[in-house]
């Protein structure tokens, strides 16, 4: 498997990823703790890509396209900066970046792509000057709660990854990091 820098090339690659709601413009497209001005998500998201400087995200390929991450500076993103429940547990922190996503292709579930997105989450990260790569994904073990809440990884994902715990927002929510420095 491949994990690479996610390029403009790669929007379509993505949309397989994340399934039949990648078929529409006007789903997530990773824009959940953004604000954009954009017609529409997948707008917004090949925006970005055009925008940025260093690339939003990791795409894993092994046979097609299998997996997707995004991982950005947590300063970015003001739906987890402007969270209350994270406020209280996340330090004032400009160097943190953040693992917004997780989304592994249904039929790749069960392989490891979502621990090796993380791992060179990590790795990307660290290059690009992160301190800590922190994340909020589910806890399945406790119930997990929503389905739909599974696009920010699962916790045993993230163990598997080298991440560890420092709280929770709620019982089923930790929040998770690996320390880059």
């Amino acid at each position: 498997m491949e994990v690479r820098p996610l390029a403009l090339a790669d929007l379509d690659a993505l949309a397989q990823v994340l399934g039949p709601t990648g078929r529409r413009a006007d789903s997530c497209w990773c824009q959940r703790f953004r604000r954009h001005d954009e017609p529409d998500n997948r707008s917004a998201l090949e925006a970005e890509v055009r925008a940025a400087p260093v690339p939003v995200g990791l795409l894993a390929v092994d046979d097609g396209p299998v997996g997707w991450t995004r991982v950005v500076p947590r300063a970015g993103l003001p739906g987890i900066t402007g969270n209350r429940a994270l406020a209280r547990l996340l330090d004032d922190d400009p160097s943190a970046w953040w693992v917004a996503c997780v989304a592994v292709r249904r039929d790749a579930r069960g392989r490891g792509v979502g621990a090796a997105l993380l791992r060179a989450a990590a790795t990307w990260a660290a290059e690009h000057g992160a301190s800590v790569l922190d994340g909020h994904p589910v806890d399945t073990a406790l119930g997990g709660g929503s389905p739909s809440a599974l696009f920010t990884g699962t916790r045993s994902m993230f163990e598997r990854a080298g991440f560890t715990e420092f709280g929770r927002t709620y019982r089923t929510r930790p929040v998770m990091r690996r320390d880059l420095r």
